[in-house]
C-alpha cells in the first residue's frame, strides 16, 4: 500500500507519495498561506484530496509532520507557540477522513534517514538539524524515542556553556544559541544575519568570520561529544542549512572531535550528512505511517 507523507511548515507544505518499499513516487510543495487556521488547514485538506483524486479509488496510508510537540497518542500537535495558530490540538485524522498519525518534523526527518537514508539499518541514531534553530531526534533500540510528553530529542536545548543567555526553553548557554541562525547577530557582533554570508567570509579567510565559524564548530563538537556519552549512538546524522557548507563544516568539526570525543577501544562514532533535505519531514511522516501499520499488523497476528 502506498503512503502519503505531509510536512506542514510555516512557509511551505510538502507532500510525497512512497511505495511500500520506500520508493519516492511523487513530491510537491506549495506555500502554506499562514494567514489564519481556516486557510492553511483547508489548503492541506484540498491538496491531499487533489493528490488522492489522481489515483482514483486507490487507498493510501497517511502521516503528517509539523513543528511542535506531538501528544502521547500521536494524533495531534499538543504544543506549538508562536506560529501556525490553530495547529495545537487539531486532529488530522478527523479532518482527512482516515487515520493520520502526527509527529514532530525533526523526529520525522530522523525516520526518513533511518528507513531510507544515511541511517538505514541502524538501531541507535542521533540526528541534529542545523538551521534557524537546532532541532534533533533520537532512535534508541530501533524505536523513535519521544519521551513522556513528546519533547525528547530537542537536543539543541542542551546547555554547553555557563552563558547567561536563555534560549526559547529557558536553557542557559544552549547548543541552539551557539549555532542557530536566529542568534547569529548576537554571536557575530552584529556583523552577520545569515550563515551563508558568514561562510563566504570564512572561505575568504577573513579573521573575524574565521573566529566566529570555528567557535561554532568547537561548540558543535562539544555538544555532539556530550550527546555521544549520553546515548552511545552508532551514527550521528547532521541535516539543515548549515550542512550545505560541506567540508567547511565537516572538516573543522572532525578536528575538534579528535580532541573532544571519548573513543573507548578506539571506536569513533561516524558523523555524516543527511541524505534527505527539503522533503525529509514528509518522507519521515510517510515512513511513520507505514511502520505504525506494520506494527499493528504484527501485534494482531501475534494475538
Amino acid at each position: 500500500m502506498k503512503s502519503i507523507g505531509i510536512d506542514l511548515g510555516g512557509t511551505n507544505i510538502k507532500l510525497v507519495i512512497l511505495s511500500e518499499q520506500g520508493e519516492l513516487l511523487h513530491s510537491e510543495q506549495t506555500p502554506t498561506f499562514d494567514t489564519g487556521p481556516d486557510d492553511w488547514r483547508q489548503h492541506v485538506i484540498d491538496t491531499v484530496q487533489h493528490l488522492r483524486a489522481g489515483y482514483g479509488e486507490e487507498t493510501f496510508l497517511m502521516g503528517l509532520s509539523a513543528p511542535g510537540l506531538a501528544n502521547q497518542e500521536n494524533s495531534a500537535i499538543a504544543l506549538m507557540p508562536g506560529r501556525l495558530k490553530g495547529l495545537e490540538g487539531f486532529v488530522w485524522s478527523e479532518a482527512l477522513g482516515q487515520d493520520c498519525p502526527v509527529l514532530n518534523d525533526a523526529h520525522a526527518a530522523l525516520l526518513a534517514e533511518r528507513y531510507y537514508g544515511a541511517g538505514r539499518g541502524c538501531r541507535h541514531l542521533l540526528m541534529l538539524t542545523l538551521g534557524t534553530g537546532i532541532g534533533g531526534a533520537l532512535l534508541l533500540n530501533g524505536e523513535l524515542y519521544q519521551g513522556f510528553d513528546g519533547r525528547a530529542g530537542h537536543l539543541g536545548h542542551i546547555s554547553i556553556s555557563k552563558s547567561s543567555h536563555l534560549d526559547i526553553t529557558n536553557t542557559p548557554g544552549s547548543l541552539e544559541y551557539a549555532l542557530g541562525n536566529a542568534y547569529l547577530p548576537d554571536r557575530s557582533f552584529g556583523l552577520y544575519r545569515q550563515a551563508e554570508d558568514l561562510i563566504v567570509d570564512y572561505k575568504a579567510g577573513k579573521a573575524i568570520a574565521s573566529y566566529i565559524w570555528l567557535q561554532m564548530m568547537r561548540d558543535l563538537a562539544s555538544g555532539i561529544s556530550s550527546l555521544i556519552n549520553a546515548f552511545s549512538p552508532e551514527k550521528i546524522i547532521l541535516g539543515g542549512g548549515l550542512t550545505h557548507a560541506g567540508m567547511d563544516l565537516f572538516g573543522p568539526l572532525q578536528e575538534f572531535m579528535q580532541v573532544f570525543e571519548w573513543r573507548p577501544s578506539g571506536v569513533q562514532v561516524p558523523i555524516v550528512k543527511a541524505q534527505f533535505d527539503v522533503y525529509s519531514g514528509a518522507i519521515g511522516a510517510a515512513a511513520f505511517a507505514i511502520n505504525r501499520r506494520n506494527k499493528n499488523s504484527n501485534q494482531t497476528n501475534n494475538t
